[in-house]
């Protein structure tokens, strides 16, 4: 991923699946396809750590469910209107249920995802098309193009970033 080609200023705390204190001192953007295996990866290798920075009250998520147009995460684009809205705990449980399952509905027709969705992991059909269309203007202005993409402060990453590093741009 070649970050410096990313504008860190043109992302925002407002727009997104907000989780946790709007008064934190971090916030962590981080835009994700729920069909990617690499967004899958950070959210459940990073989740507990994650969890227990909300709870502290020093981080505020922002969970950018980002539509793309390759192929292969069409699915993911699908499985974006299943994500509750309004109740970030409920996204989040969510969010966790579709990666898990992600094996199972990666490779269905589109039509299929939907009913995956529907009758396998009975969600409902939040669709948010004025979100949808926000987080993809947010990204082109920010020439955010891969997922995952995070950012805290000025610093950008993607999945592989050690825990370590982490800890650190949490804690500056």
């Amino acid at each position: 991923m070649d970050i410096t080609i990313i504008n860190a200023n043109e992302t925002n705390g407002d727009v997104g699946i907000i989780i946790g204190n709007k008064n934190a001192k971090k916030t962590l953007v981080e835009f994700i396809n729920l069909r990617c295996p690499y967004c899958r990866q950070w959210f459940l290798e990073h989740e507990d750590l994650l969890n227990q920075e909300v709870a502290s009250g020093n981080l505020k998520r922002v969970i950018k469910l980002y539509d793309k147009d390759k192929e292969s995460l069409q699915r993911g684009n699908v499985m974006h209107q299943y994500v509750t809205k309004g109740d970030a705990t409920k996204a989040l449980a969510d969010i966790k249920k579709i990666f898990l399952s992600q094996d199972l509905w990666g490779d269905l027709s589109l039509d299929s995802v939907v009913k995956f969705a529907e009758s396998d992991l009975k969600l409902a059909n939040y669709a948010d098309e004025l979100t949808q269309k926000a987080i993809m203007d947010e990204a082109k202005r920010a020439n955010i193009q891969f997922v995952p993409t995070m950012i805290i402060d000025n610093h950008i990453f993607d999945e592989g970033i050690s825990e370590t590093t982490l800890l650190e741009y949490l804690h500056q």
